[in-house]
């Protein structure tokens, strides 16, 4: 019976190193695995402090264009607002210049008969005048004839 007991001791301290053994390999690849891990990680931890630090000045960059954005459009308002005010005055000056056209064209109208009047007078002078200078034209020809007989005479 002793020796059941020393071979079943036996026994138990074989499988216990057997044990062992697959527990210390099994540690060692998960040893092996975690320094893996533990390498990917700190990869991952400096692409993304790079992620970090790129996004942070991406954003700053961002936000200075939002500026520059803000400041360029508030001048651009100022402009716009001139050009407002450029296009109202020529509006006022288009009115302006309508309302003086009508009033030419309404002088005009109420011009026209007095025009035609100092026309038809003008030309009614001008016929008298030629007519006024054929007489005198006669008269210095009668006139003219009349001495030519008397010196013949």
């Amino acid at each position: 019976m002793i020796i059941i007991l020393y071979l079943s001791v036996a026994l138990i301290a074989v499988a216990f190193l057997i044990l062992v053994i697959y527990v210390s390999k099994m540690l060692k690849s998960l040893q092996s695995t975690l320094t893996d891990v533990s390498k990917t990680l700190n990869g991952l931890e400096s692409q993304l402090e790079g992620i970090t630090s790129e996004s942070t000045t991406l954003l700053r960059k961002t936000n200075a264009l939002a500026d520059d954005l803000k400041q360029k459009a508030e001048s651009l308002n100022s402009v716009v607002e001139a050009v407002k005010e450029v296009g109202s005055t020529v509006n006022k000056f288009n009115g302006s210049l309508q309302n003086i056209t009508n009033s030419f064209d309404r002088q005009v109208d109420q011009s026209k008969e007095k025009v035609s009047q100092i026309v038809q007078w003008s030309n009614v002078l001008l016929e008298l005048k030629d007519k006024w200078n054929a007489r005198k034209e006669t008269n210095e020809e009668t006139n003219s004839s009349e001495r030519k007989k008397e010196r013949a005479r």
